[in-house]
């Protein structure tokens, strides 16, 4: 009987689409409504507002800041209080073969404050979901995971330099892994200037790098348009094509996500919010100091791909999709561009279960996993 060859590993990968600059922010959507999926008590504001309270901009050193709001007394209005943040979602779909690297020198921190970088598919959470910086309260690590339909699993015998926590990649929580090199998230991430995080999405699978700003890359630094990623060694997370998994068989092509959510379901249950922080967990009150450390700085975020990058064609209407960069599917609707989150936890045991019943699964879960960790 003969068997399958495995997949070939692609080890070289060309810039598709550089956001950086004061172009940092074509080709984001802003979602511009209320957290109606892990029900975080934020209003994610649209472009216009985040512009004019200044809450997304390019700073003088050109890195983007995304910002919570920390200058408003929000008054309490129990669990309909909500304040102003950011998230963006790609208007670019990435297929398989694809590298994702993101560059901050500072990320958000802070009891409530709940941060993400991560990707989904068109269909949330069907389509996948791939946490690469996620993390809540005063952790003082990150906490990477991936979240498919029924049928994926991963082990302790994937070779990755994190620790694993949930093997099964349908549970609330995801695969999950975390990350046990220094300054991965917090205070020693921002006091440390940062650090980057690469991701593969290839037909071997998923891979997540990271590196403390001393240890990034020469490759990644000099802005080259084309990355050699084979002395890389073992990544942080490590989410291979294997008999428990064929990853390219879970996931369709990604939007990548940028967002900063304040308690909601895994960083506001009182099991969960006082592991780390007292009292119990709200946004309401002055903003300030309570979210003064709550912003991200981006120096960059950039898409590569194993293809070759073809010139970008404008699109006869408004609703139609976008160019085609090289592997990336691009172009997104308005219904998609409001769905999917990032999660500690995913949303249900069972993908496709309402959200009303997946938060209370969710607030349970999520408190035993990051107790676990």
């Amino acid at each position: 009987m003969a068997v399958a060859a495995p997949p070939a590993v692609n080890l070289t990968f060309n810039l598709a689409r550089d956001y950086s600059g004061q172009n940092f922010f074509n080709g984001w959507d802003f979602y511009g409504s209320w957290d109606n999926l892990t029900l975080s008590n934020v209003w994610w504001v649209d472009q216009a507002t985040a512009t004019a309270d200044n809450l997304a901009y390019v700073n003088q050193a050109g890195n983007a800041i995304l910002r919570v709001d920390n200058t408003t007394n929000v008054p309490d209005a129990g669990a309909d209080t909500r304040r102003n943040t950011i998230r963006l979602t790609s208007q670019d779909f990435y297929d398989v073969g694809s590298l994702w690297v993101f560059d901050a020198t500072h990320v958000p921190y802070g009891c409530s404050v709940w941060p993400a970088f991560w990707t989904k598919g068109p269909v949330w959470p069907d389509n996948g979901e791939i946490d690469i910086l996620e993390a809540v309260n005063l952790m003082t690590y990150n906490q990477m995971a991936i979240h498919t339909t029924e049928g994926c699993m991963t082990s302790n015998a994937i070779q990755q330099t994190g620790q694993l926590g949930s093997a099964d990649c349908a549970s609330n929580s995801g695969c999950t892994v975390r990350e046990l090199k220094p300054n991965s998230y917090g205070d020693d991430f921002n006091n440390a200037n940062g650090g980057v995080w690469a991701t593969k999405f290839d037909v071997d699978g998923i891979m997540i790098w990271f590196w403390s700003r001393p240890d990034v890359p020469a490759e990644l630094t000099s802005g080259g348009k084309t990355i050699d990623i084979s002395t890389w060694g073992t990544p942080s997370a490590a989410f291979p094509v294997s008999p428990l998994c064929d990853i390219t068989k879970f996931f369709t092509p990604q939007q990548l996500v940028i967002d900063i959510a304040l308690c909601g379901v895994w960083a506001g249950p009182e099991g969960n919010y006082q592991q780390t922080c007292p009292g119990v967990c709200d946004v309401s009150g002055a903003g300030s100091p309570a979210f003064d450390k709550a912003w991200f700085e981006i120096q960059y975020v950039r898409a590569y791909t194993t293809g070759v990058v073809p010139t970008p064609t404008p699109t006869p209407a408004p609703s139609a999709t976008a160019a085609t960069l090289a592997t990336a599917v691009t172009g997104t609707s308005s219904a998609q561009a409001h769905q999917g989150s990032s999660s500690g936890a995913a949303p249900s045991q069972k993908r496709g279960v309402t959200t009303g019943v997946a938060a209370v699964a969710l607030s349970v879960l999520a408190g035993m996993v990051l107790a676990a960790c």
